[in-house]
């Protein structure tokens, strides 16, 4: 079998790729994909075209993961019969349920639980219910209208209907941050991380980035969610995203308007970039997160790229003291450091700041302002003093000579841009 164990250790950075995005849990994941090598190992001799491994195994890999949620589903007692992805969601640590939907139905009548669970989990048209309850079709149609009616009232997130972007100043407004004296508070952010948009049906944003000092508007970026998508089975939603006047790192085609296309998910632990694709010299080109070189170091984060966790409070990794920061020396940082009241366009927020420490890209951090909504009222950007030495020429001390420093682990930090979106017009 030295040609399986080959071709296997080829594609094994892609088959852990594919299990690790699925099931988060690291043990669970590593006993997959154990059970996922004996079948191909076993069923080996029944392929007959090499060439196929990559997705011969790939299928494999699917299957025994649906055997894992099935068994977790089990667990969690969710009926199983044609269980589909409406009722289980691949989180960013595993399989969770879909929570909110769960606790809200749970606050309904059993008839009211009874005929939506048939009418939506089970997919049943309502002729078939009317036959399964042995009612007549008007009462199940009646009955079906007053269930959503009542689960609409008692659903949390609120339908947010058509949403209009605000035009975003020309000049940055000025601002104030001050430190305050009391516990940062824990706060639920769901936004993509850079992209400032909560990747869920309804959302529509629009950001713009501001250069320092003179606080001139550069680039600026409209975002929405247009529909739901999947990508290698894993369910999201697809955003459109346009940034007028894009600044050279994000250029396409040396045109004014970069046009892209994400696939993102919002898990109740984590929100993370599924896929990217663009239109390059008339081609259009896509990246999933299977494409490690491609993809992650542009679109990933956190390890084994899980995404961001949404659900933040002060840990201590990262402690900032005015113009000082020291962080713990490992990879893929985000912290609250503290509270601080921003002042910014006749408005005032109570706010917590997040440092994301070369989480973003390599010797850079950003400090995040986040209110109790966990919307960002402002967003700051530091390169380190040699970051892109090699395409300016030039320390960003003698770029930027008069912009705000930060010390970071002993290393100069300099102030060089600012974000802000239309939620704080």
């Amino acid at each position: 079998m030295g040609d399986f164990e080959k071709l296997l250790r080829c594609e094994a950075s892609v088959l852990e790729r594919f299990v690790r995005y699925r099931i988060g849990n690291r043990h669970d994941a590593d006993d997959v994909l154990q059970e996922i090598r004996i079948a191909a190992f076993k069923g080996y001799d029944s392929l007959k075209d090499v060439s196929l491994f990559k997705p011969w195994i790939l299928g494999i890999a699917r299957h025994k993961i649906n055997d894992y949620f099935r068994a977790k589903a089990k667990s969690l007692e969710i009926p199983i019969d044609n269980l589909n992805e409406s009722v289980l969601t691949y989180g960013a640590q595993g399989v969770t349920t879909v929570s909110v939907v769960r606790e809200t139905l749970s606050l309904l009548g059993d008839r009211d639980k009874q005929i939506l669970y048939l009418y939506y989990f089970k997919e049943l048209p309502q002729a078939e219910i009317a036959k399964r309850l042995s009612l007549p079709l008007g009462t199940v149609k009646s009955r079906l209208h007053n269930a959503k009616q009542r689960f609409k009232e008692k659903y949390p997130y609120k339908p947010k209907g058509e949403i209009k972007m605000k035009q975003l100043p020309e000049i940055m407004p000025k601002y104030k941050i001050t430190k305050v004296d009391e516990p940062p508070f824990e706060v639920r952010w769901e936004e993509l991380m850079g992209w400032f948009i909560v990747p869920r049906l309804g959302e529509k944003i629009s950001f713009g980035i501001y250069d320092q000092p003179g606080g001139k508007r550069g680039e600026l970026c409209e975002l929405e969610v247009i529909g739901k998508a999947k990508v290698h089975g894993i369910e999201g939603v697809e955003i459109t995203a346009k940034e007028h006047e894009p600044s050279e790192a994000n250029r396409i085609d040396n045109d004014a308007e970069a046009k892209r296309r994400f696939i993102a998910q919002l898990t109740e632990t984590h929100c993370r970039i599924l896929a990217e694709s663009h239109i390059n010299n008339g081609v259009k080109q896509f990246y999933t997160f299977l494409d490690a070189d491609e993809f992650l170091p542009n679109w990933g984060f956190g390890e084994n790229n899980c995404g961001v966790e949404v659900q933040l409070k002060q840990k201590g990794t990262i402690r900032m003291d005015g113009d000082t920061i020291v962080s713990e020396k490992k990879d893929f940082l985000l912290d609250i450091v503290g509270r601080y009241r921003v002042g910014i366009n006749g408005k005032e927020y109570d706010t917590v700041c997040v440092v994301d420490f070369c989480q973003y890209e390599d010797r850079v951090i950003s400090q995040q302002f986040l209110d109790k909504n966990g919307k960002t009222v402002l967003w700051r950007r530091f390169n380190r003093d040699d970051w892109a030495f090699s395409r300016y020429k030039k320390k960003w001390t003698e770029i930027l000579p008069d912009n705000e420093r930060m010390t970071v682990n002993g290393e100069t930090f300099v102030h060089w841009y600012d974000c802000i979106t239309d939620y704080i017009l």
